[in-house]
């Protein structure tokens, strides 16, 4: 379950991706997909959230650690063709790491 809080330590990934309208669920399918890793050491969750515009879709991926990340990444049976199926049908992408820094919310 994605969780977000400056007390928990995990590596996120955001990743957003930009895509012609009539390729945006496309690019949501190839990620979902890519979610499936679930056995793979240190993944967390994973979220997709596409952009009213139909323009953007953005991954946000919470590992263990950067260490994790990069694990998955040396992995090629991981996520890796899924994510190179969401990169090529999307014009543009931009995979970066985070750690969360503020949280605020309403109590209730």
């Amino acid at each position: 379950m994605t969780t977000i809080s400056t007390e928990r330590g995990v590596a996120t990934l955001i990743n957003v991706f930009t895509a012609a309208p009539e390729n945006q669920q496309r690019v949501v399918d190839a990620l979902a997909e890519a979610a499936a890793m679930k056995t793979v050491h240190g993944y967390v969750s994973s979220n997709v959230h596409k952009s009213l515009d139909g323009t953007r879709v953005a991954n946000y991926v919470q590992w263990e650690s950067a260490g994790d990340f990069e694990a998955m990444l040396e992995n090629p049976g991981a996520a890796a063709p899924h994510m190179r199926e969401a990169a090529r049908i999307a014009e543009r992408y931009e995979p970066v790491l985070y750690e969360v820094s503020f949280v605020d919310e309403v109590a209730g």
